[in-house]
């Protein structure tokens, strides 16, 4: 294995257990109880499985059943309702090529979420949103309607709205605008800047920051961080992506938040521990647990 596959060393631990408000286990090495044992090591006490398709989602609320310090957030990623709706011939997807459904299709889909999203390890619905990074046109009316129909679910069940906006921001701002948010709704991975943010905390948003606000070129990600509100700010790993520096490029895990509340917290300005109790205090508001 080299350096560059090998999972980074266990951090020094926190002072006070907080949450991982979004990571992917189904994605990362190793066995749930594994990831589990390794991040309560360190602090991380609770964790919040997020699926991205209709397979992972359903992984994601039969894990939480299993597991008290798991919760699940069931949804179609925005990438995921054009390859339903529009096929995916080039399968780039971990689930392969595909043929178009079609919207009867989509409507499937959503069908399914909504059945998940009344479970009750089910805190929310999401990842959701729109995501202009490799979309045309044609596929962004699919993510729309998807985005539209997930904040009605999430609206219905009375559970959070977990948001991937990647390159999107002011349509993601003006659908929620249009739709009415719900009263929890998560910006998951903040990637917006300063302005966003208090855009965002005067419509009482959560802000969640990951790894990649410990990146060099990162300063907007830092300036936001700085101007959002304590009582909004959460942090995850979105593991096995963004792994924080230093350890960039390498897998992410949850046992990995330690890294980046650190940084968090130099940015505030703040001690470990305010940041450690704040965090742990807003993940469990914003998802109801």
């Amino acid at each position: 294995m080299s350096s560059k596959d090998a999972p980074p060393p266990l951090p020094e631990p926190l002072p006070l257990p907080v949450a991982d408000s979004h990571t992917h286990l189904d994605m990362q090495s190793g066995t749930v109880e594994e990831a589990l044992v390794k991040a309560a090591a360190v602090g991380v006490s609770t964790v919040v499985q997020v699926g991205c398709d209709i397979k992972g989602s359903q992984w994601a609320a039969e894990t939480a059943a299993a597991h008290d310090n798991v919760h699940a957030a069931v949804a179609l990623h925005p990438n995921e309702a054009p390859r339903i709706v529009l096929g995916d011939p080039d399968g780039w997807s971990r689930q392969g090529a595909r043929e178009a459904g079609g919207d009867g299709a989509l409507d499937d889909a959503l069908g399914e979420i909504d059945r998940l999203a009344a479970l009750p390890y089910v805190r929310a619905v999401g990842e959701t949103g729109l995501d202009y990074f490799r979309t045309g046109p044609d596929g962004m009316a699919a993510q729309e309607r998807s985005f539209r129909a997930h904040i009605e679910i999430a609206k219905r069940h009375g559970k959070a709205l977990v948001i991937h906006d990647r390159e999107a921001h002011a349509d993601v701002l003006r659908v929620l605008d249009e739709e009415g948010a719900p009263e929890r709704t998560v910006f998951h991975c903040y990637s917006g800047d300063a302005d966003m943010a208090r855009i965002c905390a005067a419509k009482g948003y959560y802000m969640s920051f990951a790894g990649n606000m410990t990146f060099k070129n990162a300063q907007p990600l830092r300036d936001a961080l700085a101007v959002a509100p304590l009582d909004l700010v959460l942090v995850e790993t979105d593991a096995p992506f963004l792994t924080p520096a230093p350890y960039r490029g390498r897998p992410n895990a949850p046992y990995l938040i330690p890294v980046t509340v650190r940084a968090m917290a130099a940015v505030r300005g703040i001690t470990e521990e305010e940041l450690c109790e704040a965090l742990a205090v807003n993940t469990a508001r914003a998802f109801d647990y």
